[in-house]
């Protein structure tokens, strides 16, 4: 048991697998009618409490829609995009290139800040992998403790451990990268950073290091001394006490009278007679572990006095391992910054951060972090980096972006920035939170300040600066000169021009937005709010299951269902607005105006009610007919009636991976854990949770200790999964294959029993074994797993029965809606010309897919047109820097004797994947080459 000292103070990753990342949306169904009133009624009484004017003044054509909702209907003049408080650039590629260089480039000591401009790059992108892994080598690399307290409490905050019932902020995962008493010691070792720490054996209560046994025992040594403390004497060993310091060894052998004097008075020296007998047994034996903590902070304060380095060492390290808690640290941080004690301050830091979010309503953490004098005193010991102010604003900003206290923290990181990237970032940040609090001329002059820095897309903030100021001509002029100077200009350009202009030009600004980047939300949303201005509801639905097809946006959900209830398709408006809730179960709707739930509860009487039974039957339906968005909206509704359901919230967790929502996936998957009663569950779902940070060696092991406590479908599953997440040797795949096998055996519903009979197959089929494959993906579809019609056209492909597999891709489709990955796995099994049409549609519904790019560009070099070839990657490159796309443009440069840009693609795509063995290869290939033809 601790003592405390202070008293007295899911599916394998395959092609086939459960886990993709393909959204697929339905059209909401037909409306129920009749039942406007009711809702009418419902809104009115809500309107009437809670006193809330609308701020849409249009009217429209249907009296029954304007009457039904009190905010009105979306209006286009009130519609404006987000911007992006991470760092954009106009050449994203450039960026990460210069990035690979520096990080190539850089010594010991400076690699781990390169790796932190790395993550600020990264932030800004859609995979949250990427900064992850950027964040863990900047940890790995990292050389003072201060920069390993906050890059390991930031990782561990990444999969938001405070929010697991049970664990401690303390707690250690098992390595060292993230173990609270490694980052306390001091050395730059990043090779060892992955391997398991001393938490969990003998050597962790020293903190790993070895103490020399000294004797204590008076008959050891011949005392010749005193110290007199008020009445009482403390007898010393004269040279032991002059080996503490310079100034005691002058004071004691240095002519001073003191070197005569048998009895020293120490009365007016601030120290007691318990501490200044602590100092002489330390001059004896250098250690403290027999002393309480007040004992060792007088010895800390006696050794800055007296500058006693090897005594203030000790004392700082041993107060260090003593901070556990927050009540701990708020104690004795103070101490530490009196008495300049690094690693104290350290461990005190790393608990407050390790605490996040809640230290962050803590006044006094408040008055640390964001007081200009707190930083100021954490600076003077070197604990107030641009690492830490950047951590702290995510939270922030992430907790509430108005807040006083965000405008405080991002302050403190303008005052940390030294780098030009840092300015960049720091100022960018600092004025989209003075934008949002409508402080224009200071969220104006915070993004001048960034673009001066050399953040161009931080124009976007002066131009909507001025534009709120009414300047909307000169915001234009911003946007449009910005636009011209660029040859190559991103989809956020002409999307902020849009803004600033109208009619035709407008309308041509957001098409061309989407052309350049169908990623951004606000053009589908502002053609969809014209065309119910136009009273065309489906049309606009239309336009908004064109992104909801690709992207779960939670603005464009929200959107669908407000323009559901206008044209009274409640049912659907209930299904978004599930889905959304599932994604951000705080949503605000109606412009901030009502909060989601509340919505559910004045459309939920008026739609179709359904029994536990009933919609287990209703989740079936949708997770057969690759329905993600109908399966969220059902698993939402059945956890309503059945909050404490981990095994729903594990399949929601499943549902919102395979729309690329990770962030919510993991949070699904948190509360599974919190809420599951036995301890063989939580353990599977905390393995998938390691897992999904990318700790599979970890998850492993959870799934072990599972194992040894009952057999189970999920426990097996999540093994495999883990497993095959490498390249499979064939002894490896039989042993993946006894996992599914095993698990299959285990009690399990339809639904997952599909999955693993899916996965099985596709194992099955990488071993060569084709009719067991095709006996596993028919039993799949027995019991309506649809995803196995991909699987089974697998093995018929491999069977050279080219027809039967399309066939097979066929029935996919037609079950499946909206289903982009099975028109390009189609197109595999078809000529050209056929596979050039479902790749087209399969761009069409899913632009972020990225091999109907490389194919139809590899179609075009083999037709000799180059310029062509790299236009098609050009422009998915453009908004989804993909590793693939990257490295086949650097190879098409290559061979059209373009050294430079072969050479930056493979910079970029190395960025992204520094071990890449093809781009490497490709790299040092066109850099000796480039270098050949520069001695020329």
């Amino acid at each position: 048991m601790h003592h405390n000292p202070f008293t007295t103070m899911r599916s394998l990753k395959l092609a086939e697998g459960c886990k993709g990342t393909q959204v697929y949306a339905l059209n909401p169904p037909p409306p129920p009618g009749g039942v406007g009133d009711k809702l009418l009624q419902h809104l009115q009484d809500h309107l009437r409490v809670n006193s809330i004017r609308s701020k849409s003044s249009r009217t429209y054509h249907h009296q029954s829609t304007s009457s039904l909702l009190p905010y009105g209907l979306p209006a286009t003049d009130l519609l404006e995009p987000q911007i992006d408080p991470s760092l954009k650039f106009p050449d994203l590629v450039d960026k990460m290139a210069e990035v690979y260089r520096r990080i190539d480039a850089s010594t010991n000591l400076e690699r781990s800040r390169a790796f932190l401009e790395q993550c600020a790059v990264f932030r800004g992108l859609s995979d949250p992998k990427l900064f992850r892994r950027s964040l863990r080598s900047s940890r790995q690399h990292a050389v003072d403790v201060h920069a390993k307290v906050v890059l390991s409490s930031w990782l561990r905050f990444e999969r938001r451990e405070d929010e697991l019932i049970g664990t401690c902020s303390m707690d250690c995962c098992g390595r060292i990268l993230e173990c609270p008493k490694a980052s306390l010691l001091p050395g730059y070792d990043p090779e060892t950073v992955y391997d398991p720490c001393l938490c969990s054996g003998s050597g962790g209560g020293s903190n790993g290091v070895v103490v020399n046994e000294c004797s204590t025992s008076d008959e050891a040594f011949e005392y010749d001394m005193s110290f007199c403390i008020g009445d009482e004497e403390v007898r010393c060993v004269r040279y032991k006490i002059a080996s503490l310091s310079r100034p005691f060894k002058a004071m004691l052998y240095g002519g001073f009278r003191e070197t005569k004097l048998g009895t020293i008075s120490f009365t007016q020296n601030g120290i007691s007679v318990e501490g200044m007998r602590a100092a002489e047994v330390f001059s004896r034996t250098k250690r403290l572990d027999e002393f309480p903590p007040h004992v060792v902070l007088e010895l800390l304060k006696l050794a800055n006095r007296f500058c006693c380095d090897e005594l203030k060492s000790s004392c700082d390290s041993h107060l260090a391992r003593l901070v556990s808690t927050l009540d701990e640290a708020m104690l004795l941080i103070e101490y530490g910054l009196e008495e300049s004690a690094y690693l104290l301050v350290a461990a005190c830091l790393q608990v407050f951060l390790r605490e996040l979010p809640s230290s962050m309503h803590n006044p006094n953490v408040i008055k640390i972090f964001c007081s200009v004098e707190g930083r100021e005193r954490l600076a003077s010991l070197g604990h107030a980096s641009f690492a830490l102010y950047f951590f702290l604003s995510q939270i922030a900003m992430e907790d509430d972006t108005k807040s006083n206290t965000t405008v405080m923290i991002l302050e403190r990181l303008v005052e940390c920035a030294v780098e030009s990237w840092e300015k960049q970032l720091a100022y960018h940040q600092l004025g989209v939170v003075m934008l949002e609090r409508k402080e224009y001329k200071d969220a104006q002059r915070a993004f001048n300040t960034a673009v001066e820095a050399g953040h161009l897309y931080s124009l976007v903030g002066v131009a909507r600066s001025k534009f709120k100021r009414d300047h909307r001509y000169s915001a234009y002029k911003i946007i449009n000169s910005l636009i011209s100077d660029h040859k190559a200009a991103t989809g956020w350009m002409h999307q902020e021009r849009s803004l600033y202009c109208s009619g035709k030009e407008k309308l041509l600004d957001l098409d061309t937005a989407t052309e350049l980047d169908p990623t951004l939300t606000f053009p589908y949303k502002f053609r969809a709010v014209a065309l119910v201005e136009e009273n065309q509801f489906n049309a606009a639905i239309s336009e908004l299951n064109k992104v909801l097809g690709f992207k779960a946006s939670p603005d464009c959900l929200e959107m669908r269902a407000w323009v559901s209830v206008g044209k009274e398709d409640y049912e659907g408006a209930l299904k978004d607005i599930r889905a959304l809730l599932t994604l951000e179960p705080n949503f605000m709707m109606f412009n901030g105006k009502i909060h989601g739930d509340h919505m559910v509860e004045l459309l939920r009487p008026l739609a179709h009610q359904r029994s536990q039974a009933d919609c287990w039957m209703q989740l079936f339906d949708h997770w057969s007919s690759v329905d993600d968005i109908g399966s969220l909206a059902v698993v939402h509704d059945m956890l309503a009636h059945d909050p404490g359901n981990s095994l729903l919230r594990f399949r929601q967790s499943l549902l919102l991976l395979r729309l690329n929502c990770q962030k919510a996936a993991m949070r699904s998957l948190r509360l599974a854990r919190n809420h599951s009663k036995l301890k063989h569950e939580r353990l599977v779902y905390e393995g998938w949770i390691l897992y999904d940070t990318g700790h599979r060696e970890e998850a492993l092991a959870k799934a072990e200790e599972s194992i040894s406590i009952q057999r189970s479908f999920e426990v097996f599953f999540l093994k495999a999964y883990a497993l095959a997440d490498s390249t499979l040797d064939p002894k490896s795949s039989e042993y993946v294959i006894q996992l599914l096998e095993e698990a299959l055996r285990c009690p399990s519903d339809a639904l997952r029993k599909g999955q693993a009979l899916n996965n099985l197959g596709s194992v099955y089929v990488d071993c060569d074994k084709l009719d067991l494959a095709a006996d596993c993906y028919t039993n799949a579809l027995n019991i309506k797993h649809t995803r196995a019609h991909q699987g089974l056209a697998r093995v018929y492909h491999q069977k050279n029965q080219r027809k039967a597999a399309y066939d097979e891709m066929t029935k996919l489709i037609q079950k499946a809606q909206n289903n982009a990955s099975a028109y390009e796995k189609r197109s595999e099994y078809c000529d050209r010309e056929m596979a050039q049409s479902d790749l087209s549609l399969a761009t069409e519904l899913d632009p972020l897919r990225t091999y109907p790019y490389r194919y139809r560009a590899a179609v075009l070099m083999d037709d000799h047109k180059e310029n062509e070839a790299i236009e098609e990657l050009s422009k998915a490159i453009s908004f989804k820097p993909d590793l693939q796309l990257l490295h086949l443009r650097a190879a098409f440069y290559d061979s059209m004797g373009e050294g430079a840009s072969a050479i930056k693609d493979c910079e970029a795509a190395l960025c992204i994947d520094p071990g890449h063995a093809d781009t490497l290869d490709l790299y040092h290939k066109a850099r000796e080459t480039s270098a050949a033809a520069d001695q020329k």
